[in-house]
C-alpha cells in the first residue's frame, strides 16, 4: 500500500473513504463542457466515495442536455453497484467514445444513483465542481474527479492495481 498523504484543512483523504463505498449528495454546482457546449449543469449530483479513489460524480439525467448521450454496446460489472452501461458523448461533429456510464438497475445500496450518469473528465473540454476544474483520475478505467479538497495517492495509475 502506498504512503497516505495527510489531508490539510478543508481536505479529505481518499484513504479515509469506506469500503464498501458510500454514496452521498453533492451540494456544489457541477458543470461538464464538451465541444464548447455545456452539456451538464446540476446542483443535484451524487458522489460515490471508495477507498483509494477520487469521488465519482453521478448526474441526474434531467440535468444533462438531451441527445448528447448515445448508448453503445457492452457493459461492465462493479462488485458494489452492479451492471454498468456506457454511452458515447456526441455534440455536433465531436464524439467521445464510451465517455459516460450509468447503472440503470443498481443493487439496493446504490439505488439512489439508478439512471444517473457519470462522465470521464479526460475526454471533456472542462469539468467543474464548485467552479474548480477537476483533474481526471489516473489511468483509463476509473472515472474519479480530483479536486483540491481531496488528497491521495489515487488508485488508477501504473503499479496501483493491487491496492
Amino acid at each position: 500500500m502506498p504512503q497516505r498523504i495527510e489531508p490539510g484543512p478543508q481536505q479529505e483523504s481518499v484513504w479515509d473513504y469506506p469500503r464498501p463505498p458510500r454514496v452521498e449528495p453533492v451540494a456544489k454546482p457541477i458543470t461538464v463542457i464538451f465541444n464548447s457546449v455545456q452539456i451538464v449543469a446540476t446542483t443535484a449530483a451524487m458522489r460515490v466515495l471508495e477507498t483509494s479513489h477520487p469521488p465519482v460524480y453521478y448526474i441526474p439525467p434531467q440535468d444533462i442536455q438531451p441527445g448528447v448521450l448515445v448508448p453503445v454496446a457492452g457493459s461492465s460489472w462493479c462488485e458494489w453497484k452492479g451492471r454498468a452501461i456506457y454511452f458515447d458523448v456526441v455534440v455536433g461533429d465531436q464524439r467521445a467514445e464510451r465517455a459516460a456510464w450509468s447503472y440503470p438497475d443498481p443493487v439496493a445500496a446504490f439505488a439512489v444513483i439508478g439512471g444517473y450518469v457519470a462522465f470521464y473528465a479526460g475526454p471533456m473540454d472542462r469539468v467543474t465542481v464548485g467552479g474548480e476544474q477537476v483533474v481526471p483520475q489516473p489511468g483509463g478505467f476509473y472515472g474519479g474527479w480530483i479536486t483540491q479538497d481531496i488528497v491521495g495517492p489515487f488508485k488508477g495509475g501504473p503499479g496501483t492495481a493491487g491496492w
